[in-house]
């Protein structure tokens, strides 16, 4: 990965997270945190 593609991934998630922030009510970090943590425990299974 390259330093301006790695700039444009790091500008785009912050962009959407302040996004979020100021125009959704800022859930989106939490909800996808509480999805990552059912995707874990899904894939615990199949180990």
């Amino acid at each position: 990965m390259t330093n301006s593609i790695a700039l444009l991934m790091a500008l785009l998630i912050g962009g959407v997270l302040a996004v979020d922030h100021y125009w959704l009510g800022g859930d989106m970090p939490l909800f996808l945190a509480r999805q990552f943590v059912n995707l874990v425990e899904y894939l615990s299974f199949w180990r």
